[in-house]
This record gives structure tokens, sequence and C-alpha cells, in this order.
């Protein structure tokens, strides 16, 4: 790996270019990621918020879900946002017929659990590795139902109906948040991937 890693965005919907931009902002350099074969040229991958089952669908299409679960299964470090949250998940509640995830992540995770895009709100969250709460941004966001024991909760919602529920987690090389920092301008969930990454050098 460079000293520079660079970091890839699987750019078949969502957030791309605020991904790109938060992780180019905390010195690492970004590429679009689309096909197995940019895939290969990355050293670690971001998968942005979106719809879960359009991105699952979108990944085969594009022959890309094998070759993502082959590389995090090596230890390819990834972070996943919102609907990525889903995408590294090895179970899903509330699945669409037939749904499939990259997996890697031993947790439970419940579809739009805080509810529809009316439901968005933001709030501070207290998150291991941050010194002060985060801002977090949650649009038609999951939360996790349950975590096995390789996984590590980083972060609950504190407030509300959902006070509790899980929205940050960590196991090894995989991290994921139910909330978007590349819509909030703090760049500290990037900064702490981008030291995960450093970290598997």
């Amino acid at each position: 790996m460079a000293a520079v890693p660079t970091i890839g965005v699987l750019a078949l919907q969502g957030d791309v270019r605020e991904h790109r931009r938060a992780l180019e902002s905390c010195g690492a350099a970004t590429e679009s990621v689309r096909r197995p074969e940019e895939l290969e040229h990355v050293d670690a991958i971001v998968i942005p918020g979106g719809e879960s089952t359009t991105m699952w669908r979108l990944a085969r299409t594009f022959e890309l879900l094998e070759p993502l679960r082959k590389r995090i299964e090596q230890g390819m470090p990834a972070y996943g946002s919102c609907a990525g949250m889903i995408m590294l998940a090895d179970r899903i509640a509330d699945g669409a017929e037939g749904q499939e995830t990259i997996g890697g992540i031993d947790m439970l995770v419940r579809r739009n659990a805080f509810g529809r895009q009316v439901d968005s709100f933001e709030e501070d969250i207290h998150v291991t590795g941050l010194d002060t709460p985060y801002h977090a941004v949650f649009i038609r966001a999951p939360w996790v139902e349950s975590v096995g024991g390789d996984a590590e909760v980083l972060g609950r919602a504190e407030a509300g109906d959902a006070a509790g529920r899980i929205v940050a987690v960590r196991q090894g090389h995989l991290l994921a948040t139910s909330f978007h920092p590349e819509l909030t301008g703090d760049a500290r969930i990037h900064r702490l991937f981008l030291d995960m990454v450093k970290g598997t050098q």
C-alpha cells in the first residue's frame, strides 16, 4: 500500500462526491469504483448511502458483489454509511425478497428502522474514538438490532423513542454508521476510517 492510501467509493448510487471530498480533506487519494477492475486499484472502499436493494441489484449487474466480498474477506478495509451499513451486515431484518449483502460485520440490521424520508433527523451522538459528540444526520436510516461477539458498538442514538439503538459499529477492518457523515462538514468519521486503513499497512 502506498504512503497515501487510495480509497475507493462505490459509485453505483448515493453521495459519492461528498464522500470523496471528505476523504480528500483528510489527505487520502480517492477513486470512484463501478467495475471489478477499478476495485483492484484501491486500498479500501467506502459504501455510501442510497437504497440498499437497488445497490445490491446494481452490484450484481456490474459484477461487483463477489469481488467486494472476496476483497473484504482478504482484509480490505471498508466503511459503510446508511445503506452501506446494510451492505456490510451479515444479516438483515425486513430485507426485500432474496436481498443479499456483502457482509463482514456480525450484526443484524433493520432497514429504514428510523422511519421514512419525512422522519429524517439530526442528533449529537457520542462515538468511541472521538473527543466530542458527533452531529449525525439520519435519512431513512437503519439501526443495528444486535451484534455478535466480534463486533464493537461505537455509538448509540441518545434521544427520543430510538434512544439506545446502535448506530455505529466496528469489526476489525470494517466500520459502519447509520448516519451520513459526508453531509456534515465534519470529517472525523472519515479520518477515523483513514486511520484504520493506515493501520492495515
